[in-house]
Parts: structure tokens; sequence; C-alpha cells
């Protein structure tokens, strides 16, 4: 998929969730990508150092993936330590999760509910601000 010139925001969402507010960030001008991971018992190319089309090419990247999944925290760890330090990266998390990984979450938006429209409005400003 070519997105190379066009503006997106990556929703890294577990399988068969869809992205509650995708119509508003693509009212703010965002468009909405969703990845769902690999398939089941496949390992995401990010972390095979395949590297990752859709979180390189993206503009701002909501994270809902289970943190207490090691692989979604190497994913996670991955996106901050290898993609443009102007992206930036919301990360929703359960309860307790912020204290336990807070090494990793400093300097990342971090969300202990689904992201509101004024969540995703923040981060759509962050976006924009990074892209001027």
């Amino acid at each position: 998929m070519e997105r190379e010139s066009e503006s997106y925001i990556l929703f890294d969402i577990p399988t068969g969730k869809r992205p509650e507010d995708a119509e508003f960030m693509e009212r703010l001008g965002h468009p909405v990508t969703v990845c769902q991971g690999p398939t089941h018992g496949e390992t995401c190319p990010i972390l095979r150092g395949e590297g990752c089309a859709l979180a390189e090419g993206a503009h701002g990247i909501v994270f809902e993936l289970d943190l207490e999944d090691e692989e979604h925290l190497s994913i996670l760890e991955t996106y901050k330590t290898q993609l443009r330090s102007d992206v930036p990266i919301g990360v929703v998390v359960k309860p307790g999760q912020a204290e336990r990984h807070a090494g990793l979450l400093a300097g990342l938006k971090v969300w202990d509910h689904t992201p509101s429209a004024g969540d995703l409005d923040g981060l759509a400003a962050s976006v924009d601000a990074a892209d001027l």
C-alpha cells in the first residue's frame, strides 16, 4: 500500500476491533490506517527486522495493543526508538500499566481510557505541529 505523500494516523489495535473515532480523525484531515498485527502464529515484521511501511509512513500512532504481551511491548519500544522523533504516539494502558512501564511510556501520550475525541484532537494537533 503506497501512502508516502499522505499524512495518516496509524491505529495499532487488537484484531477485530475498529477505531471508535476514525471518522473524527478523518474530519480533522487525518486519514486513518489500521494495523491489527500479524495473523495468529506470525511474528510482526517490525520484530523480524523487516521494518513496517505503515508505521514508518505514519504521522501519528494510536497504540492500543496489550502491554502485558512481550511482543506488543517490543513493538512499542521499536516505534519509540526507530521512528522519527516527531511522530506523536498515544498509548492506551490498563490499570497499573503506566506505573509498570513508566520508562517505556516516558515522552508518549498515555491514556487510561479509550481515547476520546479531545484526546485524539490533541494527538492531531501534535501531528499538525510536526508536519509544519
